[in-house]
């Protein structure tokens, strides 16, 4: 029997980060993975191959669109779906094999096979009807979390799908319906509305992306209409059912009246949920929520105080880098150091071109809360680099405090979003205020002049470009 300072169960970007900086610290490291790759949803089914196929799709969509406008003519442009397919399977297969060499790089042991609980100590590896047994000092849950779905919708994972199985397409849809306007349906709806596919989206909330600030919801709204989304909010779907060539989906409108909506696939991505069964968590007192979540302290430790948990599993967004931040956490605590997470200041961002990218509080939040505020935006087509590029669609939205200026959100639509955003992440960790970043010099032409503009605006409403 193995005896260990930590064991890991599930090697995602939380399990496989956590691991690596427990080996970095000194500590006897193993992770368990149920499947022969490691990198768990993120690096598999999840982040990584959405990612390319987004870039796969978008580089055939400005060849149709836009290349005519460089300078650049093209004939005969045609989507091949399986190429596309085996260049996210080969990004994949490199991303995986990264995280075993760092694996073997730090000296951590890898199991394959589902890990299971049997006392604080002992954690319990099963596979191909044999099992062994670790013994270890700490634990950390990893295990991350599987798609979701409500009664009436259930993927049978042919015509009514979850993510999974739209990353595995073999055919281009002529039409699909999307239920849940959130991060996934989005993302992976443009990729297959880039390739021709005609997308209906149907979403139960007033607006898409409705975690993020309204500003955004607005605007990405009207980028995707642009380009032939159509969307029925506030709708309730009742059924799903695959009928043999196509899916046929039941919902009621706001009027509560019935509507039907036929296409050939149905992607269901209403989020997703907490994964721990088989866990063993009742032979350790560990309870779940309401919401499926374990419950943890500030410290992350579980209700069994050598038992961690991290990402997906507990309360919070459900996003790779915020687990990766909890790993490390939780690493760092069980050596001794005093590490801190602000999960205020963990960065959200939608992957749809233009991107979307947010961090701090919606403008919503902050006025239910009665917050004084004020708000400095600006328009991305007023950017010099992005009419050279033609991305012109988006904006900047800062929100600061009347009082004392301190910038509490920022809200960003357009090209790199998901980079831009970093610049006001770095500057709300060291609670900046909004003439801090107005008076930063800012490189021309780039779009992070946008985030100066935008500052220039919420401090003396003085922009320079509009």
């Amino acid at each position: 029997m193995s005896n260990y300072d930590i064991t890991i169960i599930g090697s995602g970007p939380g399990g496989y980060v956590a691991a690596i900086r427990c080996a970095q610290l000194g500590m006897k490291t193993a992770i368990i993975e149920k499947y022969k790759t490691l990198g768990g949803t993120c690096l598999n089914v999840g982040c990584i191959p959405s990612k390319t196929l987004l870039d796969s799709s978008e580089h055939f969509h400005n060849a149709n669109n836009n290349f005519s406008e460089h300078g650049i003519d093209v004939k005969g442009i045609k989507a091949n779906i399986k190429q596309m397919i085996q260049r996210k399977d080969k990004v994949v297969s490199q991303t995986c094999d990264g995280v075993k060499f760092l694996m073997e790089k730090n000296n951590i042991d890898v199991y394959t096979g589902i890990g299971s609980i049997v006392d604080k100590n002992s954690v319990k590896i099963e596979q191909n009807n044999t099992q062994q047994t670790l013994n270890t000092k700490n634990i950390i849950i990893a295990t991350g979390s599987k798609p979701n779905f409500f009664p009436g919708m259930k993927p049978d994972k042919k015509r009514i799908i979850t993510s999974t199985e739209a990353l595995n397409m073999k055919e281009i849809p002529k039409k699909m319906l999307i239920i849940g306007g959130g991060v996934i349906g989005l993302e992976l709806g443009s990729v297959f509305a880039r390739l021709g596919t005609q997308i209906e989206v149907v979403e139960f909330a007033n607006t898409i992306i409705p975690s993020m600030d309204k500003t955004m919801s607005k605007e990405l709204s009207k980028v995707l209409k642009k380009e032939g989304f159509k969307f029925y909010t506030k709708h309730k779907v009742q059924k799903v059912t695959n009928t043999g060539k196509e899916v046929n989906l039941i919902a009621l409108n706001k009027k509560n009246e019935e509507i039907s909506l036929k296409a050939d696939y149905c992607l269901v991505a209403v989020g997703r949920k907490p994964f721990t069964e088989g866990l063993g968590l009742k032979n350790v007192g560990i309870s779940t929520n309401e919401k499926g979540q374990i419950d943890v302290n500030d410290n992350l430790q579980t209700s069994t105080p050598n038992i961690y948990a991290i990402g997906d599993v507990i309360r919070g967004t459900m996003l790779a880098h915020k687990a990766e931040e909890e790993g490390v956490f939780v690493a760092e605590f069980i050596s001794g150091q005093k590490p801190h997470i602000n999960y205020n200041l963990i960065p959200n961002v939608v992957y749809t071109w233009p991107e979307v990218a947010s961090v701090g509080k919606t403008e919503d939040e902050l006025i239910a809360e009665g917050r004084e505020i004020k708000i400095g935006t600006f328009p991305i087509k007023a950017l010099g680099r992005a009419r050279a590029s033609m991305d012109i669609m988006g904006t900047i939205k800062i929100i600061a405090s009347k009082k004392t200026d301190e910038i509490l959100g920022v809200h960003i639509i357009g090209a790199r979003a998901a980079d831009l955003i970093m610049e006001a992440v770095v500057a709300m960790e060291f609670r900046a205020s909004a003439e801090d970043l107005a008076r930063i010099c800012h490189p021309h032409p780039t779009y992070s002049e946008g985030i100066k503009e935008a500052a220039l605006d919420a401090t003396e409403s003085r922009p320079l470009h509009i």
